[in-house]
């Protein structure tokens, strides 16, 4: 750490940065939860709301019409439990490049159902950025199972 200041606080800020971003993982899930998206129409219900504001025949309304709305159940199930899934997993620095690559994903498609709005390109760089670095070996799960199972691509 004396000898190379600079770089521990880069990994410390960056480290600070991952929990950031797994506590809105699990803050995601438990307003879901606890809201009943796993066993309602929420879901449905804010897709066709979205929809009626959206520009017709803008790629986000062709986008929630023809895949979210009717499949609005199965992508609240898939919503809620990836947040859980993301959430931990960066929490624990259990496999962070899967884990940020899904993060990744996730976002990508709240862009794409037309909630896009100026959170959503931080959480796009730095989902990339955790994908990158190795920051599950720092601090986490990563490291030992890393040494564990040297060839597995989950723990890089």
């Amino acid at each position: 750490m004396t000898s190379h200041p600079v770089g521990t606080a880069g990994v410390i800020l960056f480290l600070f940065f991952r929990y950031i971003f797994a506590l809105f993982f699990l803050y995601g899930f438990w307003h879901k939860l606890v809201r009943g998206w796993l066993w309602s129409d929420l879901m449905h219900g804010f897709f066709v709301k979205r929809f009626t504001e959206l520009p017709a025949g803008s790629f986000q309304s062709i986008y929630l019409e023809q895949f979210a709305i009717p499949l609005a159940f199965p992508i609240a199930w898939i919503l809620t439990i990836g947040e859980l899934i993301i959430g931990l997993g960066l929490f624990f620095g259990f496999s962070v490049r899967f884990n940020a690559a899904f993060a990744l994903f996730l976002v990508l498609n709240f862009a794409a159902g037309g909630y896009y709005n100026l959170t959503l390109p931080p959480f796009m760089i730095f989902a990339v950025l955790m994908m990158i670095f190795p920051s599950g070996h720092w601090l986490g799960l990563d490291k030992q199972l890393h040494s564990k199972y040297p060839d597995s691509i989950w723990f890089k």
